[in-house]
């Protein structure tokens, strides 16, 4: 096969793949499941897909340690300080959202008006703040272990919205969206033990929802060049494993909608968090994204809710 005839193929698939990924958001926008906004990437939810959600987080619940985790619920920004320690900026600093506002003088303000009065961009007179929009469900929660961990570590149940800056038509790839993550942090063993039970357990989930999920050895879309080797370290070292499920046939390797990670010491090093013996500690998490399953639970069974299996329905409790 030549080198062209490859070339013809690719774009081909991608166009086909853009088409599907179009089609499905006319679908959910026509049936008044997302608000369109003129921000790609951005909706409103109507009160059937907020069902829907609510019935997956049912389920993920029922599934989860129950009252052996923490649960902890943070606004969807957090502190700059504690941004930082995460060191996304770093990694994933296209995905970043930053809160900016105005902190200047009347005649500053005049300024800004005149900016804006004139159709010029008034971005230039503000001011970052201490605050960050939050990128993973958990990273509020690391400042808060900074010091020494209980005997046994903590185990955390959180969720919330998240953002990452990532416009696109694709219903699945929204900007702001909603993670639920059951986190460990601990010893060495017990993050790699967590992430591994979540794997098997997490595709329990999704069978429970009738949806037919592959699991991935997969890496993070680290940044830049140095990016490159983290994301191959990630893959060799196993440290990522994805649940997709194929919203658009064979045009895709399939869409994500749960991942279970091993951070190793990343958070625990940028934290100060030690073990009760000592040890710098180490953290694991699995993360369901409720917008991304809802979205696979359209995609496989139908827009009518009414007409999904009464199995599934009745496991939501919807």
């Amino acid at each position: 096969m030549t080198s062209e005839t490859v070339t013809t193929e690719t774009v081909t698939s991608e166009t086909d793949l853009d088409l599907a990924r179009a089609a499905f958001q006319r679908e959910l926008l026509v049936e008044g499941l997302l608000v369109e906004t003129e921000v790609p990437g951005l909706y409103g939810r109507s009160g059937v897909f907020e069902d829907i959600v609510d019935g997956i987080d049912r389920v993920v619940v029922a599934a989860g340690p129950g009252a052996a985790a923490t649960r902890l619920r943070f606004p969807p920004v957090f502190p700059r300080s504690s941004f930082e320690r995460t060191d996304y900026i770093a990694s994933f600093p296209n995905l970043t959202g930053a809160i900016n506002t105005f902190a200047g003088s009347n005649r500053d303000h005049a300024r800004l008006l005149a900016d804006r009065a004139e159709g010029q961009s008034w971005d230039r007179h503000l001011e970052p703040t201490e605050t960050m929009l939050v990128s993973a469900a958990c990273h509020p929660a690391y400042a808060r272990y900074t010091g020494v961990l209980p005997e046994g570590g903590v185990l955390l149940d959180i969720y919330g919205f998240c953002f990452r800056h990532e416009p696109a038509i694709d219903p699945a790839r929204m900007q702001a969206f909603r993670m639920h993550e059951f986190v460990t942090i601990g010893d060495a063993a017990a993050a790699r033990a967590h992430r591994e039970h979540w794997i098997e357990r997490g595709l329990e989930v999704l069978g429970q929802l009738q949806l037919d999920a592959t699991p991935v050895i997969a890496n993070d879309p680290f940044f830049g060049r140095a990016g490159k080797m983290l994301a191959a370290n990630q893959r060799e070292e196993n440290l990522k494993t994805e649940l997709t499920v194929r919203l658009y046939g064979d045009l895709d390797e399939g869409t994500a909608i749960v991942s279970s990670n091993n951070h190793l010491d990343h958070f625990g090093v940028n934290f100060d968090i030690r073990t009760a013996a000592g040890e710098v500690a180490h953290s694991s998490c699995v993360g369901f994204g409720m917008e991304r399953i809802a979205l696979s639970l359209l995609r496989t069974h139908g827009l009518d809710v009414t007409a999904w299996p009464t199995t599934v329905r009745e496991r939501m409790g919807i």
